[in-house]
């Protein structure tokens, strides 16, 4: 079980992965990240996950996105 301090805000998962809260919030819905509803009010993010999906997103690089098309000429 994840440590009480372990539980970040959305508004501080968005700061610490440098993402937009609402991006935090669909990382939570799709269940990338562990997320709680904290007292009916307020969604927590586990840090520990979160710092996980980063790094995971990090090595990835630049096989993320669009690729882009190659146009090949014809003579």
């Amino acid at each position: 079980m994840a440590k009480q301090d372990d539980w970040v805000t959305v508004q501080e998962a968005a700061e610490i992965a440098g993402y937009h809260p609402n991006h935090i919030r669909r990382l939570i819905r799709e269940g990338a990240v562990k997320g709680r509803k904290w007292a009916n009010l307020v969604w927590q993010v586990s840090k520990q996950s979160l710092l996980a999906y980063v790094e995971k997103q990090s090595e990835l690089g630049e096989r993320r996105g669009a690729k882009p098309t190659k146009i090949h000429s014809r003579t």
